[in-house]
């Protein structure tokens, strides 16, 4: 079974699925889930061996069949023989009617503690490992990976057991009948092997290059509908037809190339079926014409009948293999994620009324990738309460000190300190909860518009929710509504403007309550008059609190405690805005260019 497209996800690199590369540790781990269902494995296990045992035995009764009743035109005796023979069919039927419904169930229980534990874990990883692997790689491994793993073990494993019991069952019953024409009929078993091994060897190759493509061009399609107006407006649609072409095209070869390959075992393997068939057919009657009193023919027929059983299982574990391929990588690849060590939370508790806001960063440095400094011995003192704005061009770093303030990244050198204790040693989910942040890019979740404001504090009471809003100046806009606070919002807000929706995250930020606020350029997607009206709201909010204000429009943070000016990872320029103004340095320079800007 081929490899399914990876779910959604941002367009980057996508990952390729390769041969799993710890087989034996993928499978115990799979064992693992798959264990705790004994039961349905046990009722699974025995209706597979009813199966197998019904079907070699209805054969060789056959066999019995065409000497005792057939050849002599014994037809009472047959009809008898026949009713014996339907009532061991049905019990064949039946068995394995049950064996694979017991068999989905547990594949299904599995897939949703796979699931479970997969989710989980995403949400105890870091930041960086998020920033480090492509979301829609990610989607994949939840969506496409695990159902690659409860396809294995709802066809796989029961054909697996079936074809394993069959081919054991149905060579012993050969040995029985003609231990001749047996060794004749496994000629093709070496064969049968040397050649899936080869072909399975190849086509692993065009399997995992055809993952790599169906992830990048699931990714190009996600990335081209969700920016549809950007590729609109600059007339990219041809350009970005033609990127699709190539790529389409590539998956073409390399799927054309995989599937023939795991095509081509199938009839290549009934070819050698044939001849063995052939084989048995011709020695068989040669053996008969020359008078063989351990032949007649009945065991002939059986022995034609057992030749083609013998092949229904070697046909079914060659064609495992290409199952057994995407399965192993795919479950590799979501073991990965739940094997991922989560992120350190172990530390000292930190209490929002038992701390008084200070923080200071003292001689910080750091790098996303080594060598490449993008903090460079930053140092900064925020007293409680107060506000400190960090301005600068973008990529000078501002974004980074609060992605370290959170601990999304710990330093590379130096310390940061809230109250004098070094956050490293703070359990980050304390931490974060005396922290709340409000970013540029206004994340709401599909739900109503009072559940993503109460997301700042699950326990929170309608009437404090609604006073959040009031503060946000949302309360109004929201209330004209026609569900109101009911109001279900889907695609990360879509149907109201993105004023709108940066104030309902306002509205968020306020309800957490908390002891130290960050506002990374939170008013640069609100209208000048929308942000007069929250302005206020903001203060009120500030008040008291330690507050990190990353801005965009300077006139916004004229009212800093202290202003600190980055570039470069660097600060260049520190003081309140009448002191950086009059030195007219760097931020007199971009304080004035925006003044010019609105005025003009």
């Amino acid at each position: 079974m081929p490899p399914q497209p990876p779910m959604g996800g941002r367009h980057r690199h996508a990952m390729p699925a390769k041969k799993a590369k710890d087989v034996k540790g993928v499978i115990k781990q799979i064992w693992h889930y798959v264990e705790k269902q004994k039961a349905a494995l046990l009722v699974v296990s025995l209706m597979v061996i009813v199966n197998t045992a019904t079907s070699v035995y209805g054969t060789m009764l056959i066999g019995t069949a065409i000497d005792k009743y057939i050849i002599k035109l014994d037809f009472a005796g047959l009809a008898r023989f026949s009713a014996l023979l339907a009532a061991i069919y049905l019990v064949s039927a039946f068995s394995a009617w049950l064996q694979s419904r017991q068999m989905t169930v547990v594949a299904n229980k599995t897939m949703q503690e796979i699931r479970r534990d997969l989710f989980e874990n995403l949400q105890k990883l870091s930041i960086k490992f998020f920033d480090s692997h492509p979301h829609g790689e990610l989607m994949s491994r939840l969506t496409n990976d695990v159902d690659n793993i409860g396809n294995a073990l709802s066809q796989t494993l029961i054909q697996f057991l079936s074809s394993i019991l069959t081919f054991i069952m149905t060579v012993s019953a050969m040995l029985i009948v003609s231990p001749v024409l047996t060794l004749v009929a496994l000629l093709i078993i070496p064969a049968s092997i040397m050649l899936t091994k080869n072909i399975a060897k190849l086509s692993r190759k065009y399997f995992s290059e055809q993952q790599k493509f169906l992830g990048e061009l699931n990714g190009m399609i996600e990335e081209t509908i969700s920016g549809q107006k950007v590729v609109k407006i600059f007339g990219r649609e041809k350009i970005i037809t033609n990127e699709f072409s190539e790529k389409n095209e590539e998956l073409k070869k390399v799927g054309i190339k995989a599937q023939f390959l795991s095509g081509i075992i199938f009839p290549m393997m009934n070819s050698l079926n044939n001849l063995s068939y052939a084989l048995v057919a011709l020695i068989g009657g040669w053996l008969l014409l020359m008078g063989n009193n351990t032949l007649t023919i009945g065991k002939v027929s059986n022995m034609l009948i057992y030749s083609k059983q013998l092949a229904r299982p070697i046909n079914e574990i060659a064609n495992l293999f290409n199952m057994l391929q995407s399965a192993l990588a795919g479950a590799e690849r979501v073991f990965e994620i739940i094997n991922q060590p989560p992120e350190p939370s172990e530390g000292k508790k930190l209490y929002k009324e038992a701390i008084s806001g200070r923080v200071e960063f003292k001689n910080v440095t750091f790098a996303y990738k080594e060598g490449e400094n993008v903090l460079k011995n930053v140092s900064i003192e925020a007293q409680p309460g107060s506000t400190i704005a960090l301005v600068g061009p973008t990529g000078a770093g501002k974004t980074t000190i609060v992605n370290l303030l959170t601990r999304f990244y710990d330093v590379d050198e130096g310390a940061i300190l809230i109250d004098s204790e070094d956050i490293r040693t703070l359990d980050r989910t304390s931490l974060r909860q005396n922290i709340a942040i409000v970013l540029q890019d206004t994340y709401l979740f599909s739900s109503t518009i009072m559940e993503n404001i109460r997301y700042g504090r699950l326990d929170a009471t309608d009437e404090e929710v609604e006073q959040a809003a009031r503060l946000a100046n949302i309360h109004r806009f929201i209330t004209h509504l026609p569900n109101g606070y009911n109001t279900v919002l889907s695609d990360g807000g879509e149907g109201i403007s993105q004023g709108q929706r940066q104030l309902i995250s306002i509205a968020r930020a306020m309800l957490a309550d908390p002891a130290i606020l960050i506002l990374d350029e939170a008013t640069s997607n609100i209208d000048t008059r929308t942000e007069k009206h929250i302005q206020q709201a903001l203060l009120t909010l500030m008040h008291g609190r330690t507050s990190f204000v990353i801005a965009h429009r300077l006139s916004t943070i004229r009212d800093a405690h202290e202003i600190l000016v980055i570039d470069n990872g660097e600060i260049i320029e520190r003081g309140n805005h009448n002191t950086l103004y009059e030195k007219k340095g760097f931020y007199y320079n971009l304080y004035t260019s925006q003044f010019k800007r609105t005025t003009g």
